[in-house]
């Protein structure tokens, strides 16, 4: 085993320093968004650039990889990146910003993928488990480091975009100077939404609420933490609390999941996510132990429900279907994630930070009620006994077509 982590350690690192920067960006712009003046609908708009952009390059990126290789792509995705948070720094506009969020969504996508398919050649049927585990931890752990980068440094001077651009260009240093042989090409997607739809209705319209859900999160909390009078300290957090609610429920939510029909735990995730945002709205918590206590326990649905769809999409399938269902289920929550932040940053607007959880209750209370009324026009096609486990999966990390790859749940590659 210890052989097997110093094989993939330096790639390891490289996804640890890129979650880094991915982490302290997440929470640096809307902050700095904020203290230039600009409403939760403009900075949504800087969001859903960036999903969309992000979506894109999980579609362009392996074209890329087909024409110069891996290496290059990866050196030219990571110089991408530095420059975008330089950018910010520099341009103080709200239009160049989403320019600039682009380029980052779309480097990251790339970036995750090229790491993701180096790991996946590493992999045997023994270790793949094993080995997406640990990707998942040092994932999730590398979030948390870069949110509680914040508190060190002030969100309205360079220095922070600066940490960030270095953070990035370090991230190049590991993978770029390993002896690690090309892999094969890249996952290529295609998505059949008939197809998806017909296999599996709850997990399509489950995924694209995800979508919303995570995309109005993951741009606009840190907004909201803002408008409620929290810290720079507090506002880090206010997420890891929600993250580690996330990451601890993720597995008792699965696993109940795997003994019934799946869609019975998405209708109970869907009225938990439906009492939780509604007492953000009513409590309207600001400073204090409330709020993260309430964000842990948010936490324990707002990441949780896109694994789930996916587990329930895949009950059907074959395991060499898995990737391409996946994928297709990706896509879909992509474009959930570009609509989330124009939804909620315009009822930000319009009623002030609790539009953010009255987006929330309104697509928790959607997506436990379509899972109900599906229930009611479709029975269970596979015994419980006869599913795959669920697996779990850092939610709040955005996966690519790769990710998909190195789940256990893919078709065993060849030993």
């Amino acid at each position: 085993m210890a052989g097997q982590i110093l094989s993939i350690a330096a790639l390891l690192f490289s996804t640890f320093l890129m979650l880094v920067g991915g982490g302290l960006a997440g929470i640096l712009l809307p902050l700095r968004a904020g203290l230039e003046g600009w409403s939760p609908t403009t900075i949504g708009w800087i969001g859903t650039t960036y999903a969309l952009a992000f979506t894109a390059g999980c579609l362009i990126v392996p074209r890329l990889v087909r024409r110069v290789g891996h290496v290059r792509v990866f050196s030219v995705l990571l110089t991408l990146l530095s420059m975008s948070l330089l950018l910010h720094a520099l341009v103080i506009e709200s239009v160049a910003w989403m320019m600039f969020r682009a380029i980052a969504g779309f480097s990251l996508a790339g970036g995750y993928m090229i790491v993701e398919s180096w790991l996946n050649e590493r992999v045997t049927n023994d270790t793949r488990g094993m080995v997406f585990s640990i990707y998942m931890i040092v994932s999730m752990v590398g979030l948390l480091v870069g949110q509680y980068i914040l508190p060190l440094g002030d969100p309205a001077t360079l220095t922070l975009f600066i940490i960030c651009a270095l953070i990035y260009a370090a991230a190049l240093i590991p993978t770029a100077l390993s002896n690690a042989q090309s892999p094969n090409p890249l996952t290529q997607v295609s998505l059949d939404l008939k197809g998806l739809y017909r296999r599996s209705p709850a997990a399509v319209v489950g995924s694209l609420i995800a979508g919303i859900i995570a995309g109005s999160w993951n741009f606009l909390a840190a907004v909201y933490g803002e408008a409620i009078g929290l810290s720079t300290l507090g506002i880090a957090t206010m997420l890891a609390t929600a993250m580690i609610g996330g990451a601890i429920f993720q597995y008792p939510l699965g696993r109940a999941s795997d003994f019934t029909d799946r869609r019975y735990v998405m209708v109970v995730a869907g009225i938990i996510g439906l009492v939780l945002s509604s007492a953000m709205v009513l409590v309207h918590p600001g400073p204090g132990w409330t709020i993260y206590l309430l964000m842990f326990l948010f936490g324990s649905v707002l990441y949780p429900i896109y694994s789930l769809n996916v587990a329930h999409a895949n009950d059907s399938a074959d395991p060499s279907e898995f990737v391409e269902v996946s994928s297709g289920l990706l896509i879909v929550y992509g474009i959930g994630s570009m609509t989330g932040p124009q939804v909620a940053g315009r009822l930000m607007d319009a009623v002030g930070p609790q539009g953010l959880f009255i987006t929330m209750a309104v697509c928790f209370t959607i997506y436990g009620a379509h899972a109900f009324w599906r229930i009611q026009r479709r029975s269970l096609a596979i015994a419980p006994d006869q599913k795959p486990e669920f697996q779990f999966q850092a939610s709040e990390i955005q996966p690519t077509p790769e990710t998909m790859q190195l789940d256990p749940r893919s078709e065993a590659v060849p030993d």
